[in-house]
């Protein structure tokens, strides 16, 4: 649908987290997921596409809190220039505007947004989600690794001096990806990555535990 050069002028190719590679995999995992589930597989190639997109001299990469409306608004001119129907578009933006994990002002209402939503989670479980993980943090200037909270624990809310690792995102939003998955074929695509998620950070836990257990006081 689009090419490289499109691709690189809305997404940072050197971007391990949400660059073109990221783009290209949840672009993949949703033909794969709309074929099976009978979805408009057009809208949800073009959502996939655009998802994340933005105009990249115009955006801060690390604010990101509303990065669904701006690709959403960006989407739309481009689909405009390509002559699609304003019907399309809205459901591309629809798919868009509900992609965000974080996002609970618009929920996927249609099939397309649906399979959107989900072939964007199983790129943030898995080895590949482990590996995004950490690099998020690493871009943030983050630790891997801190021991959460008992407030945080219970309550996903960082207490007064509390750091956000990875292992944060871990235990507030990445564990619990599976569960929110809609459709079928995603879901039977998340078991095995899945268990790959919750291996690695159960064993980075119990390692650094070891770590600060043994550091002299």
């Amino acid at each position: 649908m689009w090419n490289a050069e499109d691709l690189q002028r809305w997404y940072d190719p050197a971007d391990p987290v949400h660059g073109v590679a990221h783009i290209q995999r949840v672009a993949a995992l949703a033909e794969r997921i709309a074929t099976a589930e009978g979805a408009d597989r057009e809208i949800v190639r073009a959502a996939a596409y655009l998802h994340d997109a933005t105009e990249r001299q115009e955006v801060d990469p690390l604010d990101r809190k509303d990065h669904h409306l701006t690709a959403a608004r960006l989407a739309a001119e481009i689909l405009r220039q390509a002559g699609w129907a304003e019907e399309r578009i809205a459901a591309v933006q629809h798919c868009i505007r509900a992609h965000r994990f974080r996002n609970s002002q618009e929920a996927p209402q249609t099939l397309e947004a649906k399979v959107v939503f989900d072939a964007d989670k199983l790129d943030a479980i898995g080895a590949i989600g482990v590996a995004r993980a950490i690099a998020r943090s690493i871009q943030k200037g983050l630790p891997i690794y801190n021991p959460p909270s008992s407030l945080f624990l219970e309550s996903g809310v960082l207490a007064k001096g509390e750091i956000h690792s990875a292992y944060h995102e871990y235990w507030f939003k990445l564990r619990h990806l599976k569960e929110r998955l809609f459709t079928p074929t995603a879901r039977q695509l998340a078991a095995e990555r899945q268990s790959i998620l919750v291996a690695f950070f159960e064993a980075l836990q119990a390692e650094a535990s070891i770590a600060a257990d043994e550091t002299p006081q």
